[in-house]
């Protein structure tokens, strides 16, 4: 994998990360309220299990393989 490839992957891990704790914020402020919008919670929560997802998949991509 080439220099700008893996500085790419990175980059990219860093915003990913910074929109899974903004939407874990989001998500214990919206449970606090007196009314819980069920629907909107259930939407953040399975956008913050994908982004979880996204990160995990590009960081396999930085481990060296162990084949080479």
């Amino acid at each position: 994998m080439h220099q700008e490839d893996i500085e790419a992957i990175r980059q990219r891990l860093t915003e990913l990360r910074v929109e899974h704790r903004d939407l874990d914020e989001a998500i214990a402020r919206l449970a606090e309220g007196v009314f819980v919008d069920q629907l909107q919670l259930s939407r953040l929560k399975k956008r913050k299990l994908l982004i979880k997802d996204m990160i995990a998949r590009l960081e396999s991509k930085l481990i060296p393989d162990l084949n080479a």
